[in-house]
């Protein structure tokens, strides 16, 4: 029977980040993915990376920032290896914050280089978006297209010889003799020295481990609007996000909803969305609707990730990113290679340890 130095349970962009990286170092390594590598979270996604976003929790601001330093490097590595290209937009965000706290803004425009915005200059840089007054800021956040990343990574993973295996989700993670695992599914068995558990919203559903990952549910639209470059910058506001493509395509999103594992669309809910894109920019009620879909996130009671080993000797998760899964797949893929080989990670993990439940 074959086997692996390591088995990565789910094909995310985190579980196939971090399958090259440990290729990287030598290790031999498989995917287990339940579906289609990359057509789950990652798939779904609006591929902003914020890591400026107030919303972002304290604990994850240095992974975060590290991570976004990460990104070019990390693409071209990608482009490279698979011969695909990977839209890195880097023109920046423009944020409209919903009644900040004095304190609050001053922290991130000294911290975050947030720069405030007034009226001209948001008209400046995006001449077609509606200005009321709100607190506006002008952040270095970029964004990438998740399916031309996913998609690449997958070839790229594939050119340096990381195994595939899709259709099965593994269910079940047990110790064999000398200290090997056993990732079961319901169609075989695959041993390898470590397991790593990458299923994102199901993550959860691999035994013995409980693991509170949860799926939250996003829906989202893609429009095409009848003017190429209606947008430039990403906008993020209170109810809504816009994210341009440099093909010309606008994505929409999104909601947060706790429905387990139903990812069906609710047209109100999309009309509701394209609405309040509408409001911000107007012309966005012309455009021509491409197509909706919903997600699901992999969340936890307390909005961080779950980082490092598990009771089980040799078993280790990388799950629950709930909505910065893109954005903070380059450093989850080094410093959880790093958990994995025995080296000491290069960031403090005590907080995203999965013991804390």
């Amino acid at each position: 029977m074959k086997t692996w130095d390591i088995v990565i349970a789910g094909g995310g962009i985190v579980g196939v980040s971090l399958a090259r990286e440990l290729r990287r170092h030598g290790a031999s390594v498989l995917i287990v993915e339940r579906g289609q590598l990359g057509r789950e979270a990652s798939y779904a996604a609006a591929g902003m990376l914020a890591w400026c976003d107030p919303a972002l929790p304290t604990a994850l601001q240095r992974l975060a920032q590290a991570s976004a330093a990460m990104y070019p490097e990390f693409l071209q590595e990608i482009e490279d290896e698979s011969g695909m290209h990977v839209d890195l937009r880097t023109q920046g965000t423009i944020v409209y914050l919903e009644q900040p706290a004095e304190g609050d803004v001053a922290s991130y425009v000294s911290t975050r280089d947030w720069r405030p915005l007034g009226a001209d200059e948001v008209a400046r840089l995006e001449p077609r978006l509606v200005y009321s007054g709100e607190s506006a800021y002008w952040t270095p956040e970029g964004s990438v297209d998740p399916r031309e990343l996913i998609t690449a990574s997958v070839q790229a993973a594939k050119q340096r010889g990381i195994d595939i295996a899709s259709g099965s989700a593994v269910t079940a993670i047990q110790v064999e003799s000398r200290g090997a695992l056993a990732a079961r599914t319901a169609k075989t068995t695959y041993i390898a020295g470590a397991v790593v558990n990458c299923c994102g919203a199901w993550a959860g559903e691999i035994g013995p481990v409980r693991l509170p990952a949860r799926p939250v549910k996003g829906q989202m639209l893609c429009v095409v609007p009848q003017r190429h470059g209606l947008v430039n910058h990403v906008v993020r506001a209170p109810e809504v996000y816009v994210v341009p493509r440099s093909d010309g395509r606008i994505v929409i999103g999104s909601t947060l909803e706790d429905a387990g594992f139903d990812k069906r669309v609710d047209p109100e809910t999309i009309q509701r969305l394209h609405q309040a894109a509408t409001e911000l920019i107007p012309e966005l009620s012309e455009t021509r609707l491409l197509e909706t879909w919903a997600g699901l996130r992999p969340g936890t009671p307390d909005a961080l990730p779950l980082l490092g080993p598990t009771e089980v000797p040799n078993y280790f998760v990388a799950a629950g990113h709930h909505r910065d899964g893109i954005l903070l797949a380059p450093v989850t893929a080094v410093v959880m290679s790093q958990v994995v080989r025995g080296v000491k990670p290069d960031f403090d993990l005590s907080a995203f340890s999965p013991a804390r439940f």
